[in-house]
């Protein structure tokens, strides 16, 4: 186990030291990984991000500056899978190999960008997709997006409204397309990191049009400290809030499966997002994951 540990951490990173990510963002982490496990799994193929709007165009910096070690290319919101498959198409005709990674937030995934999204895996271009999935529009200001969970706290879902809808099942609508590769991911411990990045590497190692949705926790967004992103994200799998699956050709697989599962409240109550939530708030939640597990299962089996 450590010496697996050791080779993560000796990798060149590829997310620069220096770039303007809030303290303890936990995209910040999962981009790292993404990158580095696609360059360990291909080497010699080179890595075109490409980021629509959203809190990494600001990251990643303004020319001439750039916070990754690999080409870099910022769309507006809607046009990140179209401009993604030119890009590929591009490269294609000029024989060079490379891999194209999108990512995106959930607002320029399951919103606005979802029309492009679907298109391009409808035409099972060749390229990865991230949906870094903070749970709301972070970048403007914390606005509820179609992944944003029932009961959170966001400045258009304010603690006094009524519950808000569920979270989009994004990944099921996305496996809908019989796209090679749908699988979800979160590092919030070594085991579910084994899994992130095995994941990946399956990913890197596929063509057509592959998916990756990768839970990252948000201090500023979320309401917790910013020490605590990797616990609030372990507390999600555990509680089976965010499963851990893929779908692998149509081959559904759960890839984590907590030993022992915590409440959904162990969850909720690490973040000021949900402090407003009453008992039977939070037992309509744990209701809602619970028929989302058994869905998984049977889907599974």
């Amino acid at each position: 186990m450590a010496q697996w540990l050791d080779e993560i951490v000796s990798e060149d990173k590829l997310l620069l030291p220096g770039h303007a990510a809030c303290a303890g963002c936990g995209p910040a982490i999962n981009v790292r990984h993404v990158l580095d496990g696609i360059q360990a799994a291909q080497p010699e193929s080179r890595i075109v991000l490409v980021i629509p709007a959203s809190c990494w165009t600001i990251i990643a910096g303004v020319y001439p500056v750039n916070a990754f070690g690999v080409s870099v290319h910022l769309t507006p919101f809607a046009s990140a899978a179209a401009e993604a498959s030119g890009i590929k198409a591009a490269l294609r005709l000029r024989d060079e190999d490379a891999t194209v990674v999108v990512w995106a937030g959930d607002g320029g995934t399951a919103d606005i960008g979802f029309a492009g999204v679907s298109a391009a895996a409808e035409r099972n271009e060749d390229i990865v997709y991230v949906l870094n999935d903070n749970e709301a529009y972070m970048n403007t200001g914390v606005q509820r997006s179609g992944e944003t969970p029932e009961g959170a706290w966001t400045t258009t879902t304010p603690a006094g409204a009524p519950m808000s809808g569920h979270k989009k099942d994004i990944g099921r609508i996305m496996a809908a397309h019989g796209i090679p590769y749908v699988a979800t991911l979160a590092a919030g411990s070594l085991p579910m990191l084994k899994d992130f990045r095995a994941k990946v590497a399956r990913a890197a190692e596929l063509r057509g049009f592959r998916f990756l949705h990768v839970l990252g926790g948000c201090p500023p967004g979320w309401r917790y400290p910013t020490a605590q992103s990797t616990e609030v994200v372990r507390l999600a799998v555990e509680s089976r809030y965010f499963p851990l699956w893929e779908c692998d050709h149509d081959t559904w697989r759960i890839t984590y499966r907590p030993k022992h599962p915590v409440p959904v409240a162990d969850f909720l109550t690490t973040q000021g997002r949900f402090a407003h939530l009453t008992q039977d708030g939070i037992a309509a939640i744990q209701g809602h994951v619970d028929e989302h597990w058994k869905r998984l299962v049977g889907l599974e089996r």
